[in-house]
Protein backbone atom coordinates (compact mmCIF):
# COMPACT_ATOMS: atom_id res chain seq x y z
CA UNK A 1 0.00 0.00 0.00
CA UNK A 2 1.20 3.42 -0.88
CA UNK A 3 -0.41 6.91 -0.46
CA UNK A 4 1.06 10.17 -1.42
CA UNK A 5 -0.33 12.80 0.10
CA UNK A 6 0.53 16.88 -0.48
CA UNK A 7 2.29 18.68 2.04
CA UNK A 8 0.42 21.88 3.85
CA UNK A 9 0.50 25.29 2.40
CA UNK A 10 3.85 26.30 4.79
CA UNK A 11 5.64 23.68 3.41
CA UNK A 12 4.60 23.56 0.08
CA UNK A 13 7.41 25.45 -1.12
CA UNK A 14 10.08 23.03 0.15
CA UNK A 15 8.56 19.49 0.01
CA UNK A 16 6.89 17.84 -3.26
CA UNK A 17 5.01 15.37 -1.67
CA UNK A 18 4.79 13.05 1.60
CA UNK A 19 3.74 9.37 1.21
CA UNK A 20 3.07 6.56 3.49
CA UNK A 21 3.88 2.90 2.40
CA UNK A 22 3.13 -0.28 4.29
CA UNK A 23 4.93 -3.70 2.86
CA UNK A 24 3.22 -6.65 2.99
CA UNK A 25 4.14 -10.31 3.93
CA UNK A 26 6.77 -10.59 1.33
CA UNK A 27 9.88 -8.45 0.99
CA UNK A 28 8.93 -5.41 -1.72
CA UNK A 29 12.00 -4.27 -4.42
CA UNK A 30 11.71 -0.64 -5.00
CA UNK A 31 13.38 1.38 -7.85
CA UNK A 32 13.78 4.68 -6.24
CA UNK A 33 14.24 7.24 -9.72
CA UNK A 34 16.31 10.56 -9.90
CA UNK A 35 13.95 13.02 -9.11
CA UNK A 36 16.06 16.11 -9.11
CA UNK A 37 15.85 16.45 -4.64
CA UNK A 38 16.39 14.65 -1.52
CA UNK A 39 14.12 12.04 0.06
CA UNK A 40 14.11 11.58 3.90
CA UNK A 41 12.48 8.26 5.02
CA UNK A 42 10.99 6.99 8.56
CA UNK A 43 10.83 3.59 8.85
CA UNK A 44 8.64 2.98 11.30
CA UNK A 45 10.76 1.19 14.60
CA UNK A 46 13.76 2.21 12.54
CA UNK A 47 16.73 4.48 12.01
CA UNK A 48 16.10 7.69 9.95
CA UNK A 49 17.78 7.47 6.25
CA UNK A 50 18.74 10.07 3.82
CA UNK A 51 18.12 9.53 0.07
CA UNK A 52 20.69 11.96 -1.64
CA UNK A 53 19.97 13.13 -5.02
CA UNK A 54 19.92 10.81 -7.57
CA UNK A 55 21.64 10.48 -11.66
CA UNK A 56 20.60 6.88 -11.53
CA UNK A 57 18.18 4.51 -10.36
CA UNK A 58 18.63 2.89 -7.06
CA UNK A 59 17.50 -0.75 -5.67
CA UNK A 60 16.34 -1.15 -2.39
CA UNK A 61 14.65 -4.56 -0.58
CA UNK A 62 12.02 -3.38 1.61
CA UNK A 63 11.39 -5.94 4.66
CA UNK A 64 8.13 -7.29 4.59
CA UNK A 65 5.91 -5.66 7.58
CA UNK A 66 7.79 -2.35 7.00
CA UNK A 67 5.57 0.55 7.59
CA UNK A 68 7.66 3.92 6.08
CA UNK A 69 7.01 7.26 6.08
CA UNK A 70 8.66 9.52 3.30
CA UNK A 71 9.25 13.09 2.37
CA UNK A 72 10.47 14.54 -0.76
CA UNK A 73 12.10 17.74 -1.31
CA UNK A 74 11.94 20.46 -4.68
CA UNK A 75 15.34 21.11 -5.97
CA UNK A 76 17.16 23.15 -4.25
CA UNK A 77 15.28 22.79 -0.63
CA UNK A 78 16.38 20.15 2.07
CA UNK A 79 17.19 19.65 5.88
CA UNK A 80 20.00 20.87 7.37
CA UNK A 81 22.61 17.83 6.50
CA UNK A 82 25.98 16.65 7.97
CA UNK A 83 27.48 17.60 4.53
CA UNK A 84 27.30 18.99 1.56
CA UNK A 85 24.89 17.85 -0.91
CA UNK A 86 27.33 17.11 -3.81
CA UNK A 87 28.87 14.32 -1.38
CA UNK A 88 25.61 12.65 -1.07
CA UNK A 89 24.70 12.00 -4.64
CA UNK A 90 23.73 8.41 -5.46
CA UNK A 91 23.96 7.44 -1.58
CA UNK A 92 21.40 6.03 0.73
CA UNK A 93 22.63 6.53 3.95
CA UNK A 94 21.44 5.99 8.04
CA UNK A 95 21.15 9.40 9.85
CA UNK A 96 21.54 9.75 13.77
CA UNK A 97 18.42 9.70 15.69
CA UNK A 98 16.72 13.19 16.75
CA UNK A 99 14.16 15.58 17.86
CA UNK A 100 12.20 14.64 14.52
CA UNK A 101 12.89 11.23 14.44
CA UNK A 102 12.02 10.88 18.27
CA UNK A 103 8.94 12.23 17.80
CA UNK A 104 7.53 10.07 14.42
CA UNK A 105 8.35 7.28 16.54
CA UNK A 106 6.24 8.08 19.40
CA UNK A 107 3.60 9.29 16.72
CA UNK A 108 1.16 6.37 17.58
CA UNK A 109 0.39 6.61 13.25
CA UNK A 110 1.91 6.97 10.42
CA UNK A 111 -0.95 9.17 9.23
CA UNK A 112 -0.27 11.17 12.88
CA UNK A 113 3.81 11.07 11.95
CA UNK A 114 3.04 12.96 8.93
CA UNK A 115 1.47 15.59 10.79
CA UNK A 116 4.15 15.43 13.61
CA UNK A 117 6.55 15.69 10.83
CA UNK A 118 5.28 18.63 9.01
CA UNK A 119 4.76 20.62 12.09
CA UNK A 120 8.52 20.14 13.05
CA UNK A 121 10.44 19.95 9.90
CA UNK A 122 13.32 22.39 10.13
CA UNK A 123 14.15 23.51 6.23
CA UNK A 124 17.61 25.29 5.38
CA UNK A 125 17.81 28.38 3.62
CA UNK A 126 17.06 28.05 -0.05
CA UNK A 127 19.34 29.73 -2.86
CA UNK A 128 16.70 32.27 -4.58
CA UNK A 129 19.13 31.87 -7.69
CA UNK A 130 18.93 28.39 -7.75
CA UNK A 131 15.43 28.30 -6.97
CA UNK A 132 14.74 30.39 -10.19
CA UNK A 133 16.72 28.06 -12.30
CA UNK A 134 15.21 25.18 -11.22
CA UNK A 135 12.08 26.90 -12.95
CA UNK A 136 13.25 27.77 -15.76
CA UNK A 137 15.01 24.12 -15.81
CA UNK A 138 10.90 22.24 -15.99
CA UNK A 139 11.12 20.71 -19.41
CA UNK A 140 8.75 23.27 -20.70
CA UNK A 141 11.23 25.66 -20.43
CA UNK A 142 13.65 24.96 -23.32
CA UNK A 143 16.97 26.82 -22.33
CA UNK A 144 20.35 26.20 -22.87
CA UNK A 145 23.04 25.84 -19.81
CA UNK A 146 25.10 29.12 -21.10
CA UNK A 147 21.64 31.57 -21.60
CA UNK A 148 20.94 30.52 -18.50
CA UNK A 149 23.53 31.66 -16.62
CA UNK A 150 23.20 34.50 -18.50
CA UNK A 151 19.75 35.01 -17.59
CA UNK A 152 20.46 34.76 -14.38
CA UNK A 153 23.75 37.40 -14.37
CA UNK A 154 26.13 34.42 -13.73
CA UNK A 155 28.72 32.69 -15.14
CA UNK A 156 28.53 29.40 -16.20
CA UNK A 157 31.12 27.84 -13.64
CA UNK A 158 29.02 30.23 -11.46
CA UNK A 159 25.99 28.80 -12.04
CA UNK A 160 27.34 24.89 -11.86
CA UNK A 161 28.89 25.85 -8.26
CA UNK A 162 25.55 27.02 -7.01
CA UNK A 163 23.76 23.87 -8.61
CA UNK A 164 26.13 21.72 -6.99
CA UNK A 165 25.88 23.44 -3.62
CA UNK A 166 22.32 23.86 -3.33
CA UNK A 167 21.25 20.38 -5.40
CA UNK A 168 23.68 18.10 -5.62
CA UNK A 169 24.08 17.89 -9.50
CA UNK A 170 24.89 20.15 -11.93
CA UNK A 171 22.33 22.29 -13.77
CA UNK A 172 22.66 19.84 -17.32
CA UNK A 173 22.11 16.81 -15.00
CA UNK A 174 18.99 18.37 -13.07
CA UNK A 175 17.34 19.62 -16.67
CA UNK A 176 17.66 15.63 -17.74
CA UNK A 177 15.97 14.76 -14.64
CA UNK A 178 13.24 17.50 -14.46
CA UNK A 179 12.22 16.78 -18.01
CA UNK A 180 12.02 12.40 -17.00
CA UNK A 181 9.94 13.74 -14.39
CA UNK A 182 7.65 15.57 -16.66
CA UNK A 183 7.34 12.59 -19.09
CA UNK A 184 6.10 10.18 -15.70
CA UNK A 185 3.93 12.72 -14.84
CA UNK A 186 2.47 13.29 -18.35
CA UNK A 187 2.23 9.51 -18.70
CA UNK A 188 0.66 8.69 -15.20
CA UNK A 189 -1.99 11.34 -16.66
CA UNK A 190 -2.12 8.89 -19.61
CA UNK A 191 -2.11 12.20 -21.88
CA UNK A 192 -0.63 10.08 -25.22
CA UNK A 193 1.60 7.87 -26.91
CA UNK A 194 4.50 7.35 -25.96
CA UNK A 195 6.22 9.03 -29.14
CA UNK A 196 3.78 11.67 -28.14
CA UNK A 197 4.63 12.02 -24.71
CA UNK A 198 8.65 12.00 -25.43
CA UNK A 199 7.52 15.51 -27.67
CA UNK A 200 5.30 16.97 -24.99
CA UNK A 201 8.29 16.72 -22.49
CA UNK A 202 10.84 18.00 -24.63
CA UNK A 203 12.81 14.80 -25.92
CA UNK A 204 14.15 15.34 -29.54
CA UNK A 205 12.20 11.83 -30.87
CA UNK A 206 11.58 8.76 -28.92
CA UNK A 207 14.37 7.79 -29.56
CA UNK A 208 15.79 9.98 -27.00
CA UNK A 209 13.77 9.24 -24.47
CA UNK A 210 14.71 5.49 -24.72
CA UNK A 211 18.29 6.30 -24.23
CA UNK A 212 17.12 8.71 -21.45
CA UNK A 213 15.12 6.23 -19.80
CA UNK A 214 17.71 3.29 -20.08
CA UNK A 215 20.79 6.08 -18.44
CA UNK A 216 18.33 7.15 -15.55
CA UNK A 217 16.43 3.97 -14.52
CA UNK A 218 17.90 1.07 -16.39
CA UNK A 219 14.67 0.14 -18.37
CA UNK A 220 12.75 0.81 -21.33
CA UNK A 221 10.11 3.45 -20.76
CA UNK A 222 7.67 0.52 -21.90
CA UNK A 223 9.29 -1.62 -19.25
CA UNK A 224 9.05 1.07 -16.78
CA UNK A 225 5.42 1.85 -16.88
CA UNK A 226 4.69 -1.81 -16.99
CA UNK A 227 3.87 -1.96 -20.83
CA UNK A 228 0.98 1.01 -20.53
CA UNK A 229 1.34 4.51 -20.57
CA UNK A 230 -1.18 5.03 -18.23
CA UNK A 231 0.40 4.15 -14.96
CA UNK A 232 3.86 3.08 -13.69
CA UNK A 233 4.36 -0.85 -13.35
CA UNK A 234 4.27 -0.57 -9.83
CA UNK A 235 0.58 0.68 -9.95
CA UNK A 236 0.74 3.27 -6.92
CA UNK A 237 -0.68 6.70 -7.81
CA UNK A 238 1.44 9.36 -8.21
CA UNK A 239 -0.53 12.09 -8.82
CA UNK A 240 0.39 14.35 -5.19
CA UNK A 241 4.21 13.48 -6.93
CA UNK A 242 3.87 14.98 -10.29
CA UNK A 243 1.14 17.93 -9.89
CA UNK A 244 3.82 20.70 -10.30
CA UNK A 245 4.59 19.01 -13.60
CA UNK A 246 1.24 18.79 -15.19
CA UNK A 247 -0.52 22.12 -13.70
CA UNK A 248 3.10 23.63 -15.74
CA UNK A 249 2.88 21.70 -18.88
CA UNK A 250 -0.63 21.88 -19.17
CA UNK A 251 -0.57 25.66 -18.51
CA UNK A 252 2.53 26.04 -20.74
CA UNK A 253 0.38 24.13 -23.86
CA UNK A 254 -2.67 26.41 -23.60
CA UNK A 255 -0.39 29.55 -23.12
CA UNK A 256 2.78 29.33 -25.04
CA UNK A 257 6.04 28.91 -23.23
CA UNK A 258 8.70 32.19 -23.88
CA UNK A 259 11.68 30.45 -23.59
CA UNK A 260 15.51 31.31 -23.22
CA UNK A 261 17.50 31.12 -26.64
CA UNK A 262 19.27 27.37 -26.58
Amino acid sequence: MYVERLPVPALAGDLRTLWIQRVGDEPYVQRHLPTGGVELHFPIGGRPRLLGPLTRARLEVLPAHLTLVGLRFHPGAAPPLPMPLDELVDQHVDLAADRLAEAVATAGSPERALETIQALLPVRAVDPLVTEAVRLLMPWHPVGIDSLAGHLALSPSQLRRRCLQAVGVSPKALQRTLRFQGFLALAQAGAGSIAGLAADAGYADQAHLSRECLRLTGLTPRALLGGSVEACACGHDHSASYLPFLRDSFKNRRNGVPSLAR
